[in-house]
This record gives C-alpha cells, structure tokens and sequence, in this order.
C-alpha cells in the first residue's frame, strides 16, 4: 500500500505535462538552427555579400559556441537555479534571433549567431535537469525524456526541410524569427509551469575551470571541423592538441576541487559511463548522413529540398521510435531493446551499402529508416539513464555532459568517417580523370563529387559524362565504406550495452532485493 502511495504521490499532473511541451519547443528551435543554415546560406551570402570564409564562420560559430558553453551552462543552472538560467538564455536567444533576421553585414551576423549559440547552451542542461525535477515517476520521467529528445534529435533533421520551406515564401530572415514567439511562450509560462530548483549546496563557479573547459573544447571541435573539410593540415592538428593538453589540465583541476565544474564522480557509475560512452560511438556514426545527402542531390540529381523529403521519413521513423522506447522499455530490459534497436540499424548499413548509381531511391530509403530507427531505443534510454543515474544536484552538469559528448562525437565522426570516405573517392576518381584536362578542372574533380559534377558540366561529350559517371561510383564505394564502418560500431556497441547494461531492470520494476 505504502509502494501505491508513493507512485501515486509521485505521478506527474497535467501542468507537468503542459510544462514538457513549453522545454520542448526550445529545445526543438535550438537544434533546427544547427542546420537550417544549410539551404539558406546561398541567399544570405547573395544578400550581405559574404566571402567563403565569412560563410564558413556564420555556419559553423553557432555550433561552436554552443559546444563551448554547454557545460558550463549545465553547471551555472545547478548553482544559480536552472529555471532563472532557463529564462535568460530564452531572452537572450529571442534578442539574437531578431539581431540576426535583420542582419545587413557578414560581421553582424557572425555575432548574432555566436550569441544565439551561447543562448542556446543554457537550453539543452536546463530543460534536461527540470524534467528529472518535474517527473518523479519513473515511467513519466523516461517517456518525458523520450519526448524531450525526440524533437531535440528532430530538430536537426527538420532544419532544411524547415529552412526551404521558409525561403520559398519569405526572406532569409525569417528563419531566424521563429526562435521569437516560442521564446516568447517560455518567457510568459515558466514562472507558471516550471518549478525552480538549484543545488542546496553549490559551492562557487571556479571561472578557471570556466576557461579551461572553453580552451578544450573550441580548439578540438575547430580542429576536427576543418580536417573534415581540408583533410589533415598542421594548423587543425595543433588546435586538437591544444585542446587535449588544456583537456587534461581540466580535469586534473576537477579532480581537486571540492566544487567542481564537471564532477567527474559521476563517472564512477557503471550505467553512467556505458550509456554516455556508449551515445558516443553511436553519435559518430550520423557522418553516414551527410553522405546519403550527397549521394541524393549528386548522384540522383534532386534538389536539395527533394533530397530532404527523401530523408523525411527516416526522421519520421527516429522520432517515432523515441517516442515509443520508453513505453516497450516497460515490459523488456532496456539492455534488450537497445541491443535490437542496434542490430535493425546495422540491417539498415547492410541495405545501404548496397546502393549504386542505379539502384533507385527505395533501397536508400528503406536503408535510413532502418537506419534511423534503430538507433532510436539508445538515444532515448540512455538519455534517461544518464540523467536518472546522477543525483538531483548534479542533473544539469550530467545533462550538459550528454549534450558536449555528442557535440563532439557529431564532430569527429565527420572528421574521422568523413576523412575515410574521402580517401576511398580519391584513391577511386583518379583512373576516371581524363589525362588532357586543366589543373583546374583535375583538381576540382579530385576534391569532391559536387567538384567533378561541376568540372563535368564545362567538359565536352562523352569526356564530361564518363567523369560523371566515374565520380559517382567513385563517391558510393567511399559511401559504402563508412555506412559498413558503421555498422560494425553498431554491432560492437550493442554488445557492449547488452553486457554492461543487463543489470537494469524494466522502467518501472524494481532490482531483486529492491524494498
């Protein structure tokens, strides 16, 4: 009876269930501006008259930014409250959204973006720590975060689609305008629906600490972001380093502190460590998805919008099974789910990697879904037994080190996967070159596929058509190689979780000797 109670007692009311929607539709604009930029950078470089490397930095500083400040955010939400922290990132978010539509030069611009991207860090940690505070319940607190992650993971997915339905009827600006009237909702309803919470013991925020996580973590997403578009080069190199040697003087710092920044106890939890480490392998694998993007507007030819609605319904199945994992993760170990969850997404490798320049968009598409789906039962339980495996007072630090990790892992996948898919086309592309072409046009051809598609187009027939043709099987067996690296991590990530993760029970059921 006194079990009933509690569980009744602890049972979210529809206010809780009301605030859940206001912390997701935040998070949901923070992550559509990670990628929205892609199809509207063209216009916006057209408008303001943006060089290559003024493009590059007002693509890439809102990403950077929010990577850097994601956990020291985390860590200032559990000292100062995670609500208040919640609402000025949301009015400074708002603000840098209208700086940003109405932007008349690449500088401003620039700033803007950077703003929105440190607004954006205080969103993820905040609105991650209040569901653990708002949902007590299990079973609630699980399916909140499934729902929580999945429009976070959507976001992203959602950006181009969003983005060039926007540009289709309006400026470019008014991307950036629908951070406003859902910053807006936050600011009106927190006070109402969101309870305030804050660590009972805090200690002070060590800005050494503060600096050393930023040197760590800018330098090395800078240096895994430019290998990933230049290749290894010195200058990228050195930033990664810089960043290991100041990544280890923060932790030798955490280490000795009585408050500390980032509590690195936290990764004394084997259900912590497993499920963190384990998000991060599988993270790295969503490199695959920049080659399927290519591979839908280069080798199928389709518009870069086309190309995303192709994608859609892989978005669609990912978000779907978010969604669902926590309610089957109910009646089946979450060690189980996950562990098939991985081997249908290393199924959708095996379809993928049979893709070819004539192959059609069915087995593609079927090969995302299966793709995106798997992976779903990970990225929605682990989330939760992140957050469920630190204490209270530590919630925002452990959900700022889910969002960081991913940062990172997103980043050196690309590099790395990136890396290996380039390789494999240039080893390919260079029988199909013809011998008496410019420099030019031999290089541009080397770089990349969408360099040979434009390099075909000036080359008189057949010579332009049998490049196309070369550059494209070129590219697929480079696509092949990283969607079956891929899959091998899968594989070798499921039986990780399945071993270290067989402990936990189902959502909801107590552990054998468990009162």
């Amino acid at each position: 009876m006194k079990d009933t109670a509690l569980e009744s007692s602890n049972r979210a009311s529809l206010n809780e269930w009301i605030g859940l929607a206001v912390l997701s539709l935040p998070a949901l604009l923070v992550s559509i501006d990670l990628s929205v930029m892609i199809l509207a950078l063209p216009h916006i470089s057209l408008s303001i008259g943006a060089d290559s490397t003024e493009q590059l930095w007002i693509m890439d500083i809102y990403g950077f930014m929010l990577s850097g400040f994601l956990i020291t955010m985390g860590s200032l939400g559990d000292r100062i409250g995670r609500r208040k922290l919640l609402m000025f990132g949301a009015a400074a978010f708002g603000s840098a959204s209208v700086l940003a539509a109405y932007s008349s030069t690449s500088g401003m611009l620039i700033a803007a973006r950077a703003l929105l991207g440190i607004a954006g860090a205080t969103v993820s940690p905040s609105s991650l720590a209040l569901i653990s505070n708002m949902f007590r319940d299990h079973k609630q607190r699980s399916l909140a975060i499934g729902i929580w992650f999945m429009c976070s993971m959507g976001g992203m997915a959602l950006g181009p689609i969003v983005g060039g339905m926007m540009l289709e009827h309006f400026s470019w600006g008014s991307i950036f305008l629908l951070g406003v009237p859902v910053m807006a909702l936050l600011l009106l309803t927190a006070s109402h629906l969101l309870p305030e919470y804050r660590d009972p013991a805090p200690g002070h925020l060590d800005m050494t600490s503060v600096m050393l996580s930023m040197c760590t973590i800018l330098p090395t997403i800078y240096g895994l972001k430019e290998i990933a578009k230049q290749g290894l080069q010195i200058l990228p190199l050195i930033t990664i380093a810089a960043g290991v040697v100041f990544g280890m003087l923060f932790v030798r710092r955490q280490q000795r502190l009585d408050s500390p920044l980032m509590d690195l106890r936290l990764f004394a939890n084997p259900a912590f460590s497993t499920a963190l480490g384990g998000l991060f392998g599988i993270t790295l694998t969503g490199a695959s998805m920049l080659f399927i993007a290519q591979h839908l507007q280069f080798v199928e030819g389709l518009s870069p919008l086309a190309a995303a609605m192709c994608m859609l319904p892989g978005v669609v199945a990912s978000m779907a099974g978010m969604l669902l994992s926590p309610i089957i993760a109910r009646r089946v170990r979450p060690s189980l789910l996950i562990g098939a969850g991985l081997a249908v997404s290393a199924t959708g490798c095996i379809l993928l990697s049979q893709v070819g320049a004539g192959s059609g968009l069915s087995t593609l598409i079927v090969g995302y879904i299966f793709f995106n789906v798997g992976v779903a039962p990970f990225a929605s339980l682990s989330s939760d037994i992140i957050i469920g495996s630190a204490p209270p007072a530590k919630a925002g630090s452990a959900a700022s080190l889910l969002q960081t990790s991913g940062e990172f892992a997103f980043a050196l996948g690309i590099a790395v996967l990136g890396s290996i898919g380039t390789y494999v086309y240039r080893t390919q592309i260079a029988d199909f070159i013809p011998r008496d072409v410019t420099p030019l046009i031999a290089g541009a051809s080397r770089e990349s596929l969408a360099g040979a598609v434009s390099a075909a187009k000036v080359l008189p027939e057949p010579i332009g058509s049998t490049l196309l043709h070369g550059a494209q099987i070129a590219f697929i067996d480079g696509m092949h190689a990283v969607v079956a690296i891929s899959g091998g991590l899968m594989i070798a990530i499921a039986i990780l979780t399945v071993i270290k993760l067989r402990h936990i029970p189902p959502i909801g059921q107590k552990t054998p000797g468990e009162m």
